[in-house]
């Protein structure tokens, strides 16, 4: 993705529905993850193919950790949980570090009180109760996307962006254009 700030993974504790995770790693193909990673799945990866059908693993690094004292990230790369506490802070609300790894837990639980200590921060979507996991990871990528300011801002009114936002070659600072003002 042309102008991405940072970089950013993504992955999923105990999974266990090959659906899930296809459709979470297709997700961060399309979202232009740096990696995905799994820790101790329970599916079969043959399956998960089925459901990505973009072959992401073939893009992008795509590490499996048996257990979370083998997990292993960048140098600098903030771990950031994605679960539904009380206390996490709301997703809308958070900024995202520029080199981070987004965490799932599975389908039908939570991450392991292990995961969640080595968190640097823990993020919740703010609904009335816990969705699908790819649906999860994708609303998380998409935030990420949004808040790094590389679109116009949203207008007042409905329809599309009154300002064009123009980036300077190896600029990733925001402008917009003066022609967008006077309107």
């Amino acid at each position: 993705m042309t102008g991405q700030r940072g970089y950013f993974g993504i992955g999923v504790e105990g999974i266990s529905k090959e659906a899930n995770l296809g459709n979470l790693v297709r997700s961060a193909h399309a979202f232009g993850a740096s990696f995905f990673f799994t820790v101790a799945p329970n599916v079969n990866m043959r399956e998960v193919r089925v459901s990505d059908t973009a072959a992401s693993a073939a893009h992008m690094p795509f590490y499996n950790y048996e257990s979370i004292d083998t997990l292993m990230l960048p140098k600098g790369c903030q771990l950031v949980g994605v679960e539904f506490l009380p206390d996490a802070v709301d997703l809308p609300s958070f900024h995202h570090p520029l080199q981070a790894a987004y965490v799932m837990g599975p389908e039908m639980g939570n991450l392991s009180p292990e995961m969640l200590k080595l968190c640097h921060h823990v993020v919740k979507i703010p609904m009335k109760f816990c969705i699908n996991v790819g649906v999860a990871g994708a609303l998380v990528m998409y935030d990420r996307l949004v808040s790094q300011g590389r679109h116009a801002p949203r207008p007042a009114r409905p329809g599309g962006p009154t300002e064009t936002l123009e980036m300077q070659p190896f600029a990733l600072h925001r402008r917009i254009s003066r022609k967008a003002k006077k309107t």
